[in-house]
């Protein structure tokens, strides 16, 4: 057959090893972590996953060298405790059965050792090492690793890659990058250390060296050894792109795969893992400009989703490889979605960071648009129902279009009913925003999809009692969704002022002074983008906190993309009417204030259509209830709710 994407879809040869394709799945951490630290069943069907959706490698992460000097609950391998290689043994199966290379990454955290800890106050328990003696910003003292120490470590690397090689994995990533801390004898910045392994750029490779050295010996000839590093640590003190290439340029020799990622733990979160706030791809040019130095294949990561740019950076030379993790967690098909021309049914990652969210909050692992994430035990995976029914679906919503896709898929007769003329719900305003337009996409991808499953789809159809009742459905799946909570405030019927959610309908109406009033997460992102687009925004919130409602990995980066772009904000600002000049506040003092705007936005959040429920509660034997009209939430909850409601069926 003839492939869109032929580069993509073209195998590559590393070491001795040949990969069925230019798409490779970057290391990401487990959650079904054992008390003794092995891999358990949860996490191997995590990465299994990944291996079915055809996909050329799976990176297993993070494998802890040197548990004496970082006792991180990550994965550790060894001889002593009991099932510790057998649950490498039964990943690297689990991974390898479907055709992908089965890969372990190296890791020591250094001084950030405990990082991923749920107890924040254990941490404080650990010892914390690195390069040099230190304090960290959270106040944990660091302490210099001494050369026997360091010896022991390089040891560890190689002791460990056996391990690894003898329970089947065919490939080791070393992590090199991202303020861990072979990344923190590089830095200039971590590194003080004034004998062979500090001072200038060849003594801070030094550790980085030998490590690789090691690992080659323990692992012999042919064994891919893929060095995952930052090509900038991307911050005034650290290393940056010139020194990058020096460093590829001084290891290329001694690895077969060089991984050139972004950044650094210490600063910039959003960079190393890109945020919806940036293009996609931001830190391909690194890989690049080191491609053009070194003679082994190079790998390029971040925020990298459509095949079309994917393609792109292989056919121009830019990399080799491209690496993807959330993009795999949204799609574990992605892969084989492309090898058969199949791209517009990707679900695309929204880069909304619930996945890395939930892995700090909870330890396990969630992904908005994907229920089986971290659950893939759970029996969620799809199968073709005893009985087949007649379904009616009310709403064509985030929830609504993924009840209508799992239930057709179990082979139900499905009928999805729209009041407008458009599927997606609320997820249509976000075509007016860049950053949040994959969202919009998500609804228009499901509807795509719900098409291709037969699924029947009824634009301007508003579902009553009667309509429901005359379809004499067998289960009746209500998704009608929410709409905006709108206080009595005087004034709000206004020509001026627009609802945030019809925004995209007004574009041309908005002027050039605008107050958002809503400070939660949906007024928070239109003032954003409103003063990306060159207005003057004043944003007002009646409480003290903006954006309560965003996760705990977007929320600072959005915070400081409204700092950045110079957003007034007023916070305990309680609205009380709009004129004509603006939005007339209460103070926490009571004083009364005009804060001025010629376009008033009101983002005041959302109330379920009970109104739609009510009606329908009684209009088949069995009723379900979904997303935003049980109780406002978010996609991730409409997306789940939705296909567990087609699972029920």
């Amino acid at each position: 057959m003839e492939r869109k994407y032929p580069n993509l879809c073209q195998s590559i040869k590393i070491g001795n090893i040949y990969f069925r394709n230019r798409m490779f799945g970057a290391p990401m951490g487990g959650t079904d972590i054992t008390a003794d630290c092995t891999i358990g069943p949860k996490s191997t069907a995590f990465y299994e996953l990944r291996a079915k959706g055809g996909v050329a490698n799976v990176t297993v992460s993070e494998l802890v060298v040197h548990p004496e000097t970082e006792a991180s609950h990550m994965y550790h391998l060894d001889l002593q405790t009991v099932n510790s290689l057998a649950s490498f043994t039964y990943t690297a199966d689990a991974i390898r059965r479907h055709g992908a290379i089965a890969s372990v990454e190296l890791s020591h955290s250094g001084q950030y050792a405990g990082t991923y800890l749920i107890d924040k106050d254990k941490k404080r328990d650990m010892a914390q090492w690195g390069p040099s003696k230190g304090k960290r910003p959270d106040g944990l003292e660091v302490k210099e690793l001494t050369e026997e120490l360091i010896q022991d470590i390089i040891k560890a690397y190689g002791e460990k890659a056996a391990l690894a090689k003898k329970a089947g994995f065919e490939m080791v990533m070393v992590h090199g990058g991202h303020g861990w801390l072979i990344n923190q004898f590089l830095s200039p910045y971590f590194n003080k250390r004034k004998d062979k392994y500090g001072g200038s750029l060849e003594n801070r490779i030094r550790f980085a060296s030998e490590i690789i050295t090691s690992i080659r010996k323990a692992v012999g000839p042919g064994f891919p050894i893929e060095f995952r590093m930052s090509g900038s640590e991307l911050f005034e003190g650290g290393y940056d792109l010139k020194d990058g290439i020096q460093v590829a340029k001084s290891i290329e020799d001694k690895i077969d795969l060089l991984h050139v990622s972004a950044g650094t733990y210490h600063r910039g979160f959003g960079k190393t893992h890109p945020s919806m706030f940036l293009p996609h791809g931001p830190n391909v040019y690194l890989a690049e400009e080191i491609k053009k130095h070194v003679s082994i294949p190079v790998a390029t990561v971040g925020g990298l989703n459509d095949p079309e740019k994917m393609e792109e950076i292989i056919a121009s030379g830019k990399a080799d490889i491209v690496v993807m993790a959330r993009a795999l967690l949204a799609d574990p098909e992605l892969p084989k979605k492309v090898m058969r021309n199949k791209e517009d049914q990707i679900i695309h990652c929204l880069r909304c960071f619930t996945c890395m969210s939930e892995r700090a909050e909870t330890s396990t692992r969630r992904c908005t648009v994907n229920p089986l994430i971290g659950r893939e035990m759970d029996g969620l995976e799809i199968v073709e129902a005893a009985k087949k029914k007649k379904v009616l679906v009310v709403g064509a919503g985030p929830g609504g279009l993924q009840a209508a896709v799992t239930a057709a898929r179990r082979g139900h007769k499905v009928i999805l009913c729209e009041k407008s003329n458009e599927v997606g719900g609320i997820l249509v305003g976000e075509q007016a925003l860049p950053f949040k337009y994959e969202m919009y996409r998500l609804g228009v991808t499901l509807g795509k999809i719900a098409q291709e499953e037969n699924v029947e789809i009824r634009l301007k159809t508003a579902v009553d009692q009667a309509y429901a009742e005359k379809e004499n459905a067998d289960v009746v799946i209500v998704a009608a969704g929410s709409e905006p909570f709108l206080p009595p405030i005087k004034g709000l019927n206004q020509d001026h002022v627009f609802i945030v959610n019809e925004y995209h309908h007004n574009l041309d109406q908005i002027q050039d002074q605008v107050v958002v009033l809503g400070g939660g997460l949906a007024g928070c992102e239109i003032a954003l983008h409103l003063s990306i687009e060159g207005k003057e925004v004043n944003l007002i919130e009646m409480n003290d906190a903006l954006a309560p409602d965003a996760n705990i990995r977007h929320r600072p980066l959005l915070l400081e993309e409204i700092e950045r772009c110079g957003i007034s904000v007023y916070k305990n600002h309680l609205g009380l009417n709009i004129s004509e000049n603006g939005v007339v506040c209460k103070n926490q003092a009571g004083e009364e204030l005009l804060i001025e705007g010629e376009t008033i936005i009101c983002a005041l959040g959302q109330k379920p259509r009970r109104d739609v429920v009510e009606q329908l509660v009684d209009a088949a034997p069995i009723v379900m209830i979904v997303g935003d009209c049980a109780k406002v939430s978010n996609i991730t909850t409409a997306i789940y709710q939705g296909h567990h409601a087609g699972m029920d069926v």
